[in-house]
């Protein structure tokens, strides 16, 4: 695809120009991002090319992942437009200055933080959710008061065209660069200096983005994904908790990384529950969820490849079709998967979910405990202990009871993974905090200058400085 941006790096291209990088961070230490209407002019830039470009949107999420217009709307049109104008209605209140104790010894004076962006930003977007992920961080960039070099996946091609083509047109130009190309322009962009880094995707190219930073010691935030497990207890009702995770498994094909990536159920529930999933996906998506307006596709054929694989790793219990023409694989439930296999230790990331029984809940929670940190983790239960039990003990980045996905749409709550998962979070006041470095400020009266603090010290001295500092 070739960009329209001429600012852009193609992926065989020349290296991104290091002078229009300063350019960017020149504007910003020039402190020309810094006054609250410019902050807001931004934000609403963001507005009105999701309003003046929202068929083109959906087109392009039909044709890079066969979306649906309802799912699409709903999660890269809505849940941007909810939280940019979050960011704009609180603004104002999250800039000023946040006044904090200043303790005997340092009085007279006055402490307080104030919020001052960390600079030039760069934001390495994903494919999944290629709008939702690349203007969420953006706003919460902007409305810092940074600028920005956005780099869009190549995977997901019409919508990087789109964005490529009109994002700079709604925003400060010289704030704003976006980026088309593949692995080689992320990689040249890695080269130069960032004030922070914002990257979704997956733990594997997380790392890399990490030890890149670790050249410059740059702030990271890296979204990332994990196996989000889900834990169906004794006395969840079936129907209910199979409607609710087929749901989050196969929406957008399952490309979500927030999806429930297996089940753990009492082995003498497993198969009701298989069939309460059966009963679910012919309600969502019919007999052939192929024809299925509400049925997504896998991006592109290397996934598709990978998730045939996965496929293999256990007894195909519901779908299996797959066409490889449309890249289509229909909703598949997995089950007698055997220990160790792919597909329980890898991220799936598509529309397959294996169901796995156990014998006592305490070997359930045991499996979840050897692998990593999850993204999420969601549990099914009017058990209120066991909530309890499971929120306490068990580490992940967000918990999830009687329901998948919806801790997305919280807008007071961060989201964000643990370790493998992640590293920071985002969402609503989180995003804006993410890119933004929390400034201690302390300001003291001339006219007051003890001798205490000063050598020579004696006795009198240290009782005195030992007693200003405890109190």
């Amino acid at each position: 695809m070739q960009p329209v941006n001429t600012c852009a790096i193609e992926t065989a291209g020349a290296v991104f120009p290091a002078e229009r990088i300063e350019l960017l961070r020149q504007r910003v230490d020039e402190g020309i991002s810094r006054s609250l209407s410019w902050r807001l002019d931004q934000l609403e830039g963001l507005l009105r090319f999701l309003a003046d470009n929202e068929d083109a949107i959906l087109a392009a999420l039909k044709a890079d992942l066969g979306r649906c217009t309802t799912e699409a709307r709903m999660a890269d049109i809505s849940m941007v437009r909810s939280e940019v104008r979050l960011i704009r209605r609180n603004l104002k209140k999250w800039l000023r200055p946040h006044r904090v104790s200043t303790p005997i010894a340092a009085q007279p004076g006055r402490s307080w933080i104030q919020q001052e962006p960390f600079g030039l930003a760069l934001i390495l977007g994903t494919w999944n959710y290629p709008f939702q992920q690349v203007l969420i961080p953006l706003a919460g960039a902007l409305a810092a008061g940074n600028s920005a070099v956005v780099k869009l996946s190549e995977v997901a091609p019409h919508s990087a065209a789109l964005m490529a083509e009109q994002l700079e047109k709604y925003i400060d130009r010289t704030a704003l660069v976006v980026v088309t190309g593949g692995p080689e322009a992320a990689t040249r962009l890695l080269e130069n200096r960032f004030d922070k880094i914002f990257y979704t995707g997956s733990s594997h190219v997380g790392r890399i983005v990490m030890k890149a930073a670790a050249a410059y010691l740059t702030p990271v935030t890296l979204e990332l994904g994990g196996k989000n497990p889900v834990i169906v207890a004794a006395d969840a009702p079936l129907a209910v908790a199979a409607r609710r995770v087929a749901w989050g498994r196969f929406m957008n094909a399952g490309q979500i990384c927030v999806a429930p990536d297996y089940v753990l159920i009492d082995e003498s529930r497993r198969l009701p529950f298989i069939e309460a999933l059966r009963d679910a996906i012919a309600r969502f998506y019919g007999l052939d969820p192929k024809n299925s307006e509400s049925y997504g596709r896998i991006v592109d054929q290397h996934h598709f490849e990978r998730l045939l694989g996965l496929m293999q790793n256990g007894r195909i219990a519901i779908g299996g079709e797959t066409e490889a023409a449309e890249r289509y694989i229909a909703p598949t439930v997995l089950t007698d998967v055997p220990d160790g296999a792919a597909a329980l230790e890898e991220e799936i990331f598509g529309p397959i979910l294996p169901v796995v029984g156990y014998r006592t809940l305490d070997e359930g929670l045991a499996i979840i405990r050897t692998r990593p940190k999850p993204l999420a983790l969601y549990l099914f239960t009017e058990d209120r202990s066991l909530q309890e039990r499971v929120i306490r003990d068990i580490g992940c980045g967000s918990v999830v009871v009687n329901d998948v996905v919806v801790n997305q749409i919280v807008p007071g709550l961060p989201f964000g993974g643990v370790g493998n998962s992640g590293m920071g979070s985002f969402h609503g006041r989180f995003t804006f905090e993410a890119f933004s470095h929390s400034k201690a400020v302390v300001k003291r009266a001339l006219w007051a200058d003890l001798d205490v603090r000063y050598p020579p010290f004696s006795d009198w001295k240290d009782r005195i400085l030992q007693w200003l500092i405890s109190v």
